[in-house]
């Protein structure tokens, strides 16, 4: 049976190019979800920039193709597309929530095309929505066209038992092991014995064949892995063939310290990259920076604290205790570390760069592929962040744009993903992400 999907506001700005997901049903958009992307297009931040493409589409379907709003335009995708306007009050019957706030009206919209007979499906990122939706005996879901499973994400780290001679094998000659097969582009490997020696490495999928992780002399910048997730994690970062790295665990697990270290090590010591890019999601929807007082560096700076703490360890353990923020301050003066919301990002080309994208679990699909294609050539992007710590209200651990960027790039040989469970920042930080 042919179903009317009365699409939320909140689910155009999360994906632009919704309204073509719904095969050939009827896809209403209500008057009042127009209303409050008008209100949202001049904004400056992503969410502005998503109102200004659906208005566009919106405006480029009905100028190309015959028919009308009213009755439905049909799009190439299949969905005829309705604009339904507002509902008088003296047509209300047995509605039960007032209409005081533009989600009843839209609800209310859904109650009485379904008391005309209409198979109703109502579409929101808001939880609280959808419940009302149920209540109302309404059927209601959540836009899952760009969700993928967190769950049955793979953690990038696989183990094998082996014999020791193997292992004693493989750090004399770099002969691997012949071990199962189920790698993908860039995983790595534990090996371990019975009698307890072990070794790390790396899957090669050219030559599927395990190879020795890159070698590091002594430390990068004064840190060294703890553990071997951080050792693989390290691995990726340093590895110059790979250009996009996803780290994904809980927080004191090392993401964004081995970030900067690596990033650092590559434009001060290696001169890979001209300088790094240090970008973060400003969270609160429907705001940006601009609403702080001061200049951008100071608007960012509170923002970015997280970063200036990372990067005082960074030179303090280099330069010793008590140097540490004159060498920072040194390292600033010389715009090899640009810091900038991820706001600002858009439009713009951003060759032979490290850019660390931090928080990443706090944006949509589409702004990490905003972000992602501003690479220009050279350049690696590295995303951090915790799924299961999301501040933004319309995304959880499935249809964040983090979970969403591993999944869709788990097989390209330019991309490598490290999970990293084991919290290194210290007993108590472990203690409290077991047990809280």
């Amino acid at each position: 049976m042919k179903k009317t999907f009365i699409l939320d506001t909140n689910v155009l700005l999360h994906d632009p190019h919704a309204i073509k997901s719904f095969d050939a049903n009827d896809v209403i958009i209500p008057l009042i979800v127009l209303e409050e992307l008008d209100n949202l297009k001049k904004a400056s931040s992503e969410l502005g920039n998503n109102a200004r493409m659906v208005m566009r589409y919106i405006d480029s379907i009905k100028g190309v193709k015959e028919g009308d709003f009213s009755t439905g335009v049909k799009i190439p995708e299949g969905p005829n597309v309705r604009i339904h306007l507002e509902i008088k009050k003296e047509k209300i019957r047995d509605f039960p929530l007032p209409l005081d706030r533009s989600s009843n009206r839209i609800l209310l919209m859904a109650h009485l095309l379904k008391d005309r007979g209409e198979k109703i499906v109502f579409v929101s990122k808001d939880f609280v929505s959808r419940v009302k939706a149920e209540a109302m005996n309404i059927e209601a879901v959540d836009y899952e066209n760009l969700k993928v499973s967190y769950a049955s994400m793979s953690k990038g780290i696989q183990k094998f038992e082996v014999t020791k001679r193997e292992i004693d094998q493989f750090f004399q000659d770099g002969t691997p092991p012949l071990v199962a097969a189920g790698f993908k582009q860039n995983d790595y490997c534990l090996l371990t014995s019975q009698e307890r020696s072990s070794a790390v490495c790396k899957f090669n999928i050219g030559t599927k064949k395990l190879e020795p992780l890159v070698e590091v002399h002594k430390d990068v910048l004064g840190i060294r892995p703890l553990n071997m997730e951080q050792k693989c994690a390290m691995d990726l970062l340093l590895r110059d063939d790979i250009k996009l790295v996803s780290l994904i665990g809980q927080a004191g697990t090392g993401k964004t310290l081995l970030a900067l270290a690596c990033g650092m090590h590559k434009v001060f010591h290696e001169g890979v990259y001209n300088r790094i890019l240090v970008s973060r999601p400003i969270v609160p929807l429907g705001k940006d920076i601009g609403y702080l007082p001061g200049t951008k560096e100071e608007k960012l700076y509170h923002w970015m604290q997280p970063i200036y703490d990372n990067l005082e360890y960074l030179t303090e353990l280099t330069s010793g205790v008590g140097n540490g923020d004159a060498s920072l301050d040194f390292i600033m003066e010389s715009k090899k570390i640009e810091m900038e919301a991820v706001t600002y990002i858009r439009g713009r080309t951003l060759p032979k760069l490290f850019m660390i994208i931090d928080e990443a679990q706090n944006m949509t699909p589409h702004e990490i592929k905003t972000v992602i294609s501003r690479a220009g050539h050279g350049t690696k992007v590295i995303l951090t962040g915790d799924p299961s710590q999301i501040d933004n209200p319309y995304l959880d651990k499935d249809s964040n744009g983090l979970t969403y960027a591993v999944s869709k790039f788990r097989n390209q040989k330019i991309f490598g993903h490290i999970l990293l469970e084991k919290t290194e920042r210290s007993e108590l930080a472990q203690i409290a992400a077991d047990l809280l």
